[in-house]
C-alpha cells in the first residue's frame, strides 16, 4: 500500500504541480520520500527537476546521507546531475560529502570518467577549498 506522500510524488516529468505541492510540505515530511525526489534529477532538463533543484539545495548537509545510494550506484549521469545541479550550488552539502567527492577525483570508474562526474567532483572541491584539484590525485595543488 502506497503512503499518501507516495500518491502526490509526480506522475511525470511534467507534472509541476505535484512538485510544488510536495516541497511546499518542507523536509521534515519529505524526508522519507527524499529517494523519490532525487529520482527526478536524474535529467535536469525536467521541469520536475527545475522545481525540485531549490529545495534540494536549500537541505544542505542533511541531503549528504541520501545521496550515499546514488554515488553507489552505477548511473553516472544522475551523479553528475546531483554533483551540478545541486552539489555546486551547496557549499555546505559539499562538504558534508567531501569524501565521495575526493573519491570520485582519486579513483574514479570509467563511467565516471567518461560522464565527466570527475571533473564536475574537481570543479565542487576547487570552488570551496579555493584551490585546484590535481586530476586524479585528489590532492589540492598549491599555486605557489
Amino acid at each position: 500500500m502506497k503512503s499518501a506522500l507516495n500518491l502526490l510524488l509526480p506522475r511525470d516529468k511534467h507534472d509541476t504541480d505535484a512538485a510544488e505541492a510536495l516541497v511546499a510540505l518542507g523536509w521534515e515530511k519529505l524526508e522519507r520520500v527524499m529517494p523519490q525526489i532525487l529520482e527526478w534529477m536524474q535529467d535536469i532538463n525536467w521541469p520536475v527537476a527545475a522545481i525540485f533543484r531549490p529545495f534540494l539545495v536549500a537541505q544542505g548537509a542533511r541531503l549528504a546521507p541520501c545521496l550515499k545510494p546514488i554515488f553507489a550506484g552505477d548511473d553516472d549521469i544522475w551523479k553528475y546531475n546531483i554533483l551540478a545541479g545541486i552539489v555546486l550550488q551547496s557549499p555546505e552539502l559539499a562538504s558534508a560529502i567531501s569524501a565521495e567527492l575526493e573519491r570520485l577525483v582519486r579513483s574514479p570508474t570509467s563511467g565516471e570518467r567518461q560522464e565527466c562526474v570527475t571533473e564536475q567532483a574537481e570543479e565542487i572541491l576547487a570552488s570551496w577549498t579555493g584551490r585546484p584539484v590535481a586530476a586524479g590525485s585528489g590532492q589540492s595543488v598549491d599555486p605557489r
